[in-house]
């Protein structure tokens, strides 16, 4: 089985509440969190996870924030000698804006995607502003959707499990690697979600949902559910991979 070395680039940052990560704790504390393109080298196939913001703010006081550095896209992509239009493969964690903002770029590739976002992107909920349609019309007017509708392999040593924890059709990448099998979440959580403080595990709470979540409950035993079949856990928006060290 092909086993691949994971590379995380931000490409881009939000500033809120960090509520909106920690569902039921720390409401009313500024928090920054990086917005990642995973590329996973090892196969025959150029393959990227999530596309990022077309225009990230590549600021000092961000970088400092996440402690590391912000790349627009192409500058991310050409640290390895990659263009978007080499890319062969784009698998989405989900389509909220900030996953999915330069799919347009990536013209020679199939992405793959979840139906429920599909349909969620052209027609959301007046709750979820995040789903954004201009951003894949390019793609699906070109033939480059490739719908994931059960759990299964993309690649050799790349598998797909549906996960309805932050959006209905999140998909959780599990990937091959020489650690283990790593899991790219497909909700937006931090280690901390995993890895509770004491005085969450305290009220016998061992994870925490997403602040945005389409139901708690399940989205608790789902995260458990990833833990589990996971040697390597990577929540999709946690800081300490800023660094851009390559994983394993």
């Amino acid at each position: 089985m092909t086993q691949y070395r994971i590379h995380p680039i931000v490409m881009g940052t939000k500033q809120f509440d960090k509520g909106m990560m920690t569902y039921q704790h720390d409401y009313g504390k500024p928090y920054t969190i990086p917005i990642y393109c995973w590329y996973l080298e090892g196969g025959p196939r150029n393959i990227i996870v999530d596309t990022g913001e077309m225009n990230p703010v590549c600021s000092a006081d961000r970088e400092q924030a996440i402690g590391g550095k912000i790349f627009p896209f192409e500058e991310g992509l050409a640290q390895f000698g990659l263009t978007p239009e080499r890319i062969d493969t784009v698998i989405h964690t989900h389509l909220h804006n900030d996953h999915c903002e330069n799919d347009y770029k990536c013209s020679n590739a199939e992405i793959f995607v979840h139906p429920k976002e599909l349909d969620h992107i052209h027609n959301p909920h007046p709750l979820d502003f995040r789903y954004v349609e201009d951003y894949i019309e390019d793609v699906e007017e070109n033939g480059q959707i490739r719908l994931v509708e059960t759990d299964g392999e993309i690649a050799d040593g790349i598998r797909v499990m549906h996960t309805p924890v932050h959006t209905e059709g999140g998909l959780t990448v599990l990937v091959e690697t020489a650690g283990g099998t790593a899991a790219i979440t497909g909700f937006c959580v931090i280690n901390e979600n995993f890895f509770p403080p004491k005085q969450i595990r305290a009220m016998e709470m061992e994870v925490i949902p997403p602040g945005t979540h389409v139901n708690a409950y399940d989205a608790y035993d789902i995260m458990q559910k990833v833990k589990t079949c996971a040697d390597i856990l990577l929540p999709l928006h946690e800081p300490s991979f800023a660094d851009g060290r390559t994983i394993p």
